[in-house]
């Protein structure tokens, strides 16, 4: 790496790490922890690039962001914050960072984004974000996560925000389809227009899309679970959006149901399926980000402490227990929850035993999941694979798709040749037909708690 990095962070740890890693790669460092100083530094002609926090003590790094390429066009700026959340990620996109990464990042791949970043020359600026974009916005939504999965959701929706292509949001139930699609809406150049929801019922009618269509004007209709529509309410969704002008409405649909499968089984239109597909974003569930978990529980507590509740924290056994849970109405499920033991809790902090009791009274609720009993296990995942390849459209899936697949087979995979053991390392490794220091790595890497019992099937 050659060039001069302007580091601005009120973290003096953050400061002194980034400043030794990249004077080892060979670059020349600035570190601040003052925004001032950082412009300074910027209007002075300093630096090949800057790597700013957004809460700094004297200022917004993303509301500096306008003024930096103003003044210096081709210098290419990283944003790194620790409020994970789809606001963030969306305003630093919009106001032309390079690149945005949440705290706590890692290292190595800040380097590696600080490498391209120098080497490459930006020549034009992009327009910055029209004024009047909601700030407050995320404060209230669960779209919120540190994440691989949920920062790469964040990315593609800032992505897609200003563009016109129809937007399909896939997910489980309770992972926050719909508000997805307002948060596209709400930061979007259509955010002063209505935003529309249209549910099954308004389409029962054959004028049901002229009434949806002139109540949105020219703003964003959301289709709502649209592998719920009848073959007739498909065909008029068809019509009229073969009909759309120049001047219409943003079309975006969501569905919890498999619409590969609903295709197959000719319940779906597949003209259909094709307009609504531009782009589409699925969001994972709640098992599949457990790491998010910690972030939204102190989320809901502290939103429920604003709006008046008692303060509450979960103790280290309580949010142990509340990781280990499967979350099948995910994070809906996980804010009912929260509500609930802080209205049950009698002390600020909530214990292990309460969860255990609250959780213990949750209705069962499986997730969508496809293929039949009897299908092979190939057969299944090669099924799943179509199918997520297929919703993406024309386009990619985020990278690490093979490390994210193997960690879906095995960890289940371990995680039940270890129960069947009753724990023993030494026989669940030669039941699976591994090294027992693999298994024992695994273990760790996974995050797999082992459980030795007695009784060995």
């Amino acid at each position: 790496m050659d060039g001069t990095v302007l580091v601005a962070d009120d973290d003096r740890t953050i400061r002194t790490v980034l400043t030794q890693a990249l004077t080892r790669a060979g670059c020349k460092v600035h570190a601040t922890s003052s925004l001032t100083t950082l412009l300074r530094w910027v209007d002075e002609g300093k630096g090949d690039l800057v790597i700013s926090d957004v809460m700094m003590p004297d200022g917004n790094g993303i509301e500096a962001l306008p003024d930096i390429l103003e003044k210096r066009p081709s210098l290419p700026v990283i944003v790194i914050s620790a409020q994970n959340t789809i606001t963030t990620a969306i305003a630093a996109n919009e106001a032309d960072a390079y690149d945005y990464l949440p705290k706590p990042f890692d290292l190595p791949d800040l380097m590696k984004r600080a490498n391209r970043a120098l080497e490459r020359k930006r020549t034009t600026a992009r327009p910055v974000a029209a004024e009047g974009a909601p700030q407050e916005a995320g404060d209230e939504l669960p779209l919120i996560g540190r994440t691989p999965a949920m920062q790469a959701l964040y990315k593609l929706v800032a992505q897609v925000v200003n563009t016109e292509l129809p937007v399909m949001i896939t997910g489980e139930s309770g992972t926050g389809k719909s508000l997805i699609a307002k948060a596209i809406h709400d930061f979007s150049d259509r955010r002063t227009l209505p935003f529309v929801t249209a549910t099954p019922s308004d389409l029962a009618d054959i004028n049901g899309p002229a009434t949806i269509l002139s109540r949105a004007k020219g703003g964003s209709i959301l289709f709502d679970e649209v592998g719920d529509l009848d073959m007739d309410a498909q065909a008029r969704v068809v019509r009229m959006l073969d009909s759309l002008t120049d001047d219409a409405p943003r079309i975006m649909a969501t569905s919890q149901q498999d619409l590969m499968d609903k295709l197959e089984a000719g319940n779906l239109r597949q003209d259909l399926f094709y307009r609504l597909s531009g782009v589409t974003l699925s969001i994972p569930s709640l098992r599949e980000r457990v790491d998010d978990i910690p972030l939204l529980s102190e989320h809901f507590l502290n939103r429920s402490e604003r709006d008046g509740a008692p303060r509450r924290y979960l103790s280290k056994g309580a949010l142990e227990m509340v990781r280990a849970y499967s979350w099948p109405g995910n994070v809906r499920q996980l804010e009912n929850t929260v509500r609930r033991l802080i209205v049950t809790s009698t002390e600020e902090e909530i214990g292990r035993a309460e969860v255990e009791l609250v959780l213990g009274n949750q209705p069962e609720i499986e997730p969508l999941i496809g293929g039949g009993d009897t299908e092979k296990l190939s057969a299944s995942v090669a099924k799943h694979l179509r199918r997520y390849f297929d919703l993406h459209g024309g386009v990619l899936p985020p990278p690490g798709l093979y490390t994210r697949i193997l960690r879906e087979v095995e960890l289940p995979l371990i995680e039940i040749a270890l129960d069947a053991t009753a724990g023993n390392q030494a026989k669940c490794a030669d039941l699976l037909g591994i090294n027992r220091n693999t298994l024992r790595k695994k273990v760790t890497d996974l995050d797999i708690r082992v459980t030795r019992r007695r009784k060995l099937m």
